[in-house]
């Protein structure tokens, strides 16, 4: 829903660390102006009372899969980037692991046109690394692309570099960001191996975390960060699982300064190896949700910077392909929907305060990528908002899931805090589990 000017009245604005009772005046696709109390100026002005309710920047999510071109039996640009949008989030970073893969800038291109078609949310992609690609890899234009994207783990068959030259070569040509995907493949094959003598195909999920396991992603991760540390490469790396691979990063500079950058994912925040037995192929992820210990020190390293960014992985598979003996299912699961309001829940537990919440989800993606005018509640800046009540509970249903998948691993829990609101660059994109078809999204840009 689109007005020549909204004014959004009555809100508690968290950013930048604090919250204040205040006024926004969004005009077209910017915030105007931001007071303690604003007039309207003229009728034209579209009122909005926000009734005392928290009003975030809206949420940047530096990694999905959104699985098109290709595997859109599972999700589609559309319908993943619309419950995005229903879950806070307005900026969407997507993997390159869809088929065919985006490993060329004609692929590259191709999934920013179906975007600029499709998407509900804000968008960019990242570009995949090969063992055999780095020509394609200079060509891309770090103003339109979020960063590099290498798996160096065996999560997604043959987009796996693991040639050690042409990783250096990587590291060393590209002033692109690199995230990158760690676990060890030599690792985890001998762990596979083991246990598919003792079970054959149908390994107990409980074994995940011990096939995945602690030492797999601990070599992976300090093996690239010491190839960024020798190159002088800019590395952020995805979805920590474990509490060891911490004490690789720092948090003695500030955020903008620094060359080598963490994340951490919804679910290895939420869920542990206890919850293998109730919730099965379902919290199958890779890395795998692993021990209390490992969450415990993973949300240690978040309050205290050591990991920067919270994101989701947001990888929906079909209910038939989870139902699967362990071999078979495929691992990743749906989250855009329902991360901030876990990290809501996690808020009302007294895990993390609103304004830790918002610089993790928000702001710091931003720093992080560059990301022109986006994730702060600003002058000037895009008006990407979501209005958020805290004590509006719902309970996570088959009807109220708006993954193409239908499922969550979160369906049955009940959240206290809704998202109720949602704004996409100034328009009314969302509201109370209702739609808005205003195509108000755009392409994201980076300041490099």
């Amino acid at each position: 829903m689109q007005y020549k000017q909204t004014l959004i009245k009555n809100a508690k604005i968290v950013n930048e660390g604090t919250i204040f009772h205040g006024d926004i005046l969004i005009e077209g696709e910017y915030i105007k102006e931001i007071s303690e109390s604003i007039s309207a100026k003229s009728a034209d002005v579209h009122i909005f009372d926000a009734e005392g309710n928290y009003l975030l920047p809206g949420v940047i999510d530096d990694q999905v899969h959104f699985r098109e071109p290709g595997l859109t039996q599972k999700a589609n640009i559309e319908t993943e980037s619309k419950a995005a949008i229903a879950g806070g989030i307005t900026s969407f970073i997507e993997m390159p692991n869809t088929n065919p893969q985006t490993t060329t800038i004609e692929k590259l291109n191709e999934k920013f046109e179906i975007a600029s078609k499709t998407s509900s949310a804000n968008y960019s992609f990242m570009f995949g690394g090969t063992n055999d690609n780095l020509e394609e890899i200079l060509k891309v234009d770090p103003k339109q692309v979020a960063a590099l994207k290498l798996f160096l783990g065996s999560s997604t068959g043959n987009m796996l570099v693991d040639n050690p030259e042409v990783l250096e070569k990587i590291f060393s040509s590209t002033k692109l960001l690199i995230a990158v995907h760690c676990e060890d493949e030599g690792t985890i094959k001998n762990n596979l191996a083991k246990y598919m003598e003792e079970f054959g195909d149908d390994i107990p999920l409980k074994h995940h975390p011990d096939i995945r396991s602690e030492e797999a992603c601990y070599i992976s991760s300090s093996k690239a960060i010491e190839l960024a540390k020798k190159t002088g490469a800019r590395l952020h790396v995805f979805h920590l699982s474990t509490a060891k691979e911490t004490s690789l990063f720092t948090n003695k500079i500030p955020l903008k300064d620094k060359k080598i950058t963490a994340e951490v994912c919804v679910h290895h925040l939420w869920f542990t190896d206890e919850d293998y037995d109730a919730k099965g192929t379902f919290i199958k992820w890779n890395p795998a949700v692993k021990s209390q210990k490992d969450k415990d020190g993973l949300w240690k390293a978040l309050l205290d910077d050591r990991i920067d960014v919270i994101a989701t992985d947001h990888a929906p598979h079909t209910l038939e392909e989870k139902n699967n003996v362990y071999t078979k299912a495929p691992s990743g699961g749906p989250l855009v929907q329902h991360a901030l309001p876990a990290m809501l829940e996690m808020h009302h537990r007294g895990k993390i305060s609103l304004e830790k919440l918002v610089e993790k989800m928000c702001h710091n993606p931003a720093i992080l990528f560059q990301v022109e005018k986006r994730g702060y509640i600003k002058e000037g800046y895009f008006a990407d908002l979501v209005l958020v009540d805290l004590s509006n509970p719902w309970t996570v249903k088959k009807d109220n899931i708006l993954y193409k998948c239908g499922w969550s691993p979160f369906e049955g829990t009940t959240f206290k805090s809704r998202i109720t609101h949602t704004f996409v660059n100034g328009s009314l994109a969302y509201k109370n589990f209702k739609f808005y078809d205003v195509k108000a999204a755009k392409q994201l840009t980076f300041n490099r």
